[in-house]
């Protein structure tokens, strides 16, 4: 009888142990998604194809966080995804011909958006529009003209 109690209290610290953990790691999770609680403002940049973009993606500059995607819609107008760059208010002078880049993470990673400053005198303000962007590159369109290409030799 003593021993059944001892399996008893061992499974359940395991059991509450292992919540824990999943608490843990939800909280680093949720707060993985805020930026710094500073001043942000708000870019746009309009793409062709934003492939699996998903908002609170990180912005990059220079391989470094500093902002978030914030919203992905599409135009019904000129038919581009539109995505909305909240951005720290420190990298307040980036130059007017910044280009916005979706890039990948890794094989197997998730997209997020890569800022390449130009060299313009005039910076970009809140609510103003990156004017260069390269869209993401599709693999399944890069094999298919790989494969139509290699075919035809």
């Amino acid at each position: 009888m003593q021993n059944n109690r001892a399996i008893d209290v061992s499974v359940g610290l395991f059991i509450l142990l292992g919540l824990a953990a999943m608490l843990v790691l939800a909280a680093q999770t949720i707060g993985h998604g805020k930026m710094n609680s500073g001043d942000s403002y708000l870019l746009a940049a309009r793409f062709d194809h934003v492939g699996d973009l998903k908002v609170r993606a990180p912005v990059s500059l220079a391989g470094v966080p500093i902002g978030r995607v914030e919203s992905i819609l599409a135009d019904p107008i000129d038919f581009q995804a539109v995505v909305m760059l909240r951005v720290d208010a420190i990298f307040d002078a980036l130059p007017a011909d910044t280009t916005a880049i979706i890039e990948s993470s890794g094989l197997l990673g998730g997209k997020y958006v890569a800022l390449e400053p130009g060299g313009d005198s005039e910076v970009l303000k809140d609510s103003d529009e990156i004017l260069l962007t390269q869209s993401s590159i599709s693999i399944e369109n890069l094999i298919g003209k790989f494969m139509l290409n290699g075919g035809s030799d």
